[in-house]
């Protein structure tokens, strides 16, 4: 995301407000599967990384269908909406890298654990929806302002609401 348009550095922004995403992968007869992964990092790129277990069913739906989609979601405040593709990567000085002691709960051998893998997600298109900080007071203006007039709330196009292209 670097260098690049304000669109793209909003939703960068926004990304690294989360500790935690909802990850759909296509499982088997390509079923949808999601669950939440704590996110391990938002790189420069826009790139996320996750850890999990290289027998995790997260692992086999990475392994066989790169098509990917991360959701994000924080009470009423931010939605993002990604696709892109997600790969698995054996690189254990990536994981020293990216390694936060609450994830022991799900490797016990912490670093050492040999079925650690890390999940790269490269996102290819975003949707956002930002109603935190000011754009929260903006919405809430405009949803008082369109119940009393009988209309719809009008959203800023690429401050509360906007789409990204990232290939």
């Amino acid at each position: 995301c670097m260098n690049l348009d304000h669109q793209t550095e909003k939703l960068r922004s926004l990304m690294k407000d989360f500790s935690t995403a909802m990850l759909i992968t296509h499982g088997s007869e390509n079923q949808l599967h999601a669950r939440p992964m704590a996110v391990a990092e938002v790189a420069d790129d826009c790139s996320l990384w996750f850890m999990t277990g290289d027998e995790t069913t997260t692992a086999w739906d990475v392994s066989h269908h790169e098509e990917a989609h991360v959701i994000f979601q924080n009470d009423h405040g931010a939605y993002l909406s990604i696709s892109g593709t997600a790969t698995l990567v054996h690189d254990r000085s990536r994981v020293k890298e990216l390694w936060k002691e609450p994830l022991r709960v799900w490797f016990p051998g912490g670093l050492d654990d040999p079925s650690l893998v890390l999940v790269v997600f490269r996102p290819k298109r975003a949707e956002y929806w930002d109603n935190t900080g000011f754009n929260k007071v903006s919405y809430l203006w405009e949803v008082a302002r369109a119940y009393l007039s009988g209309e719809t709330p009008r959203v800023k196009e690429g401050e509360q609401h906007g789409v990204v292209s990232l290939t």
